[in-house]
């Protein structure tokens, strides 16, 4: 248990640093008693195609030279809050490194697979408790421990605010009134979306594939109950997200699909409340004309330094609206996102450059090729994660937890082959 503890602590503990105020940033506190492990245990094995994920993190640091850069069609002062966004997405990228190295050197007997998968199971459980918060009780927040002892210019910025302060849910206008869209434990309502998409499958491994009755009964209810927060999400790519699942389970990973369960979620939303409401948040997609001006924006900036990229995200001038910028008396949906918020691929366009975002590609792309013969239900589930990974990046800015668990996913991979 002494080298098993950082893992346990991300995972299982996640609610106390939610509480806290590190939240995703967690990874980065415990990579380091993960690297001292690493240390020890000299020399460190490394998985196949991991080299990849170097380059990216290579790519990222070349990229620092262009920080100070604003494309053609973008605006945004070269100061504190752009360095400091750029250092803490490189942080990440490093403790991510770290952690899946230190997992794929624990032994078998260290850390049990199992125990990993229901480790992930327990933050499945806190992050459906987190949706159910989020609808029963959509205006709860507080300040944390973390918010109060940062510098005001660092805390306030909306990213880092996103971060450090405790909310439950997002209140949008998506039909048209206010909605609460659940995102506790984690940065954002979509955060909050692609990873319950990716933890429920390994709720469903650790407690339907290697479980007994009992567990196999009270994943009903639980998925049950999870119905709801993910129905008043309003997430649409959540909702591809577990269809797309679903169906690939019916295909290949048979021993891990619940057939029952799948009939029974659809009679939950075709003969409740609940299937009114996807309706109408299918039929008002309000998001489609910001995401197709950021997204084209955040292309044609990129050309301009297609290798390097620009380190960090900048905002464009104008909107899908209108060519005036931000919000204004008369105009108040005049607003829209940085540059590369529209997904991890595109983020990774505006700040490493094509090369970057092919480099990301190809190293989830290459798990999938080389894990695809493993017919066992860790190895199925961990292939099926790393597809989500390659069709949220289109839609999900991945930073921080989702890219967390895409990584805890692929060791999982690793460690299965090994």
């Amino acid at each position: 248990m002494r080298a098993v503890w950082p893992i346990w602590a991300l995972l299982v503990g996640y609610p106390v640093w939610w509480a806290l105020g590190f939240g995703g940033l967690a990874v980065v506190v415990v990579a380091v008693p993960m690297g001292l492990v690493l240390w020890r245990r000299r020399p460190i094995r490394v998985p196949k195609g991991f080299g990849w994920w170097a380059l990216l993190i290579v790519g990222y640091l070349l990229s620092a030279l262009t920080l100070g850069e604003s494309p053609e069609g973008t605006y945004g002062e070269f100061g504190g809050g752009r360095v400091a966004g750029y250092l803490m997405r490189l942080t990440v990228y490093l403790a991510l490194l770290v952690m899946v190295l230190y997992l794929g050197n624990l032994t078998r007997d260290e850390l049990p697979q199992l125990r990993l998968v229901r480790m992930l199971g327990a933050l499945f459980l806190t992050t459906v408790a987190g949706g159910l918060l989020g609808v029963l009780a959509p205006t709860f927040a507080f300040t944390s421990p973390v918010e109060r002892v940062l510098p005001g210019w660092l805390a306030t910025h909306p990213f880092v605010t996103n971060l450090i302060h405790p909310t439950a849910a997002q209140i949008q206008y998506v039909l048209g009134h206010a909605l609460p869209r659940p995102e506790a434990p984690y940065e954002w309502a979509n955060a909050w979306g692609s990873n319950l998409s990716v933890l429920v499958i390994w709720f469903v491994v650790g407690w339907w594939a290697y479980g007994g009755p009992l567990r196999k009964a009270l994943l009903a209810v639980v998925l049950a109950v999870a119905a709801v927060p993910v129905v008043y999400s309003l997430n649409r790519g959540l909702w591809i997200g577990l269809g797309f699942s679903l169906a690939y389970l019916a295909v290949r990973g048979r021993r891990l699909l619940p057939a029952g369960l799948a009939v029974a979620a659809g009679a939950v939303l075709a003969f409740s409340p609940l299937g009114g409401l996807v309706t109408q948040r299918l039929d008002n997609p309000h998001s489609n004309d910001i995401r197709a001006f950021t997204v084209t924006a955040t292309v044609r900036a990129a050309a301009s330094s297609p290798v390097i990229g620009y380190g960090n995200t900048r905002y464009a001038y104008g909107s899908h609206r209108t060519i005036t910028t931000g919000r204004t008396d008369w105009c108040r949906e005049c607003g829209h996102p940085p540059l590369g918020s529209d997904g991890q691929l595109w983020l990774l366009i505006i700040t490493q450059g094509f090369a970057g975002a092919a480099l990301y590609v190809v190293f989830f792309a290459g798990a999938v090729r080389r894990y695809w013969t493993d017919r066992s239900p860790i190895g199925q589930a961990g292939v099926l994660v790393m597809l989500l990974a390659l069709f949220y990046m289109v839609i999900y800015d991945g930073m921080i937890t989702a890219l967390s668990l895409y990584l805890i996913s692929f060791a999982l991979l690793w460690r299965n082959a090994t």
